[in-house]
């Protein structure tokens, strides 16, 4: 069956590096939206 687990013997580097790419990606990706808005009611309205 199912190996026993022991508690904080996980690598998590690879879980760590991703959530700092989610995180890095989501910063920009909500910096890009607020500047098109903000251009949007510049020269639109």
């Amino acid at each position: 069956m199912a190996e026993e687990h022991k508690m904080g013997s996980m690598d998590i580097s690879q879980h760590k590096s991703s959530w700092a790419g989610f995180m890095k990606m989501t910063t920009w990706g909500s910096a890009t939206v607020i500047i098109i808005l903000i251009l949007m009611a510049i020269f639109v309205v």
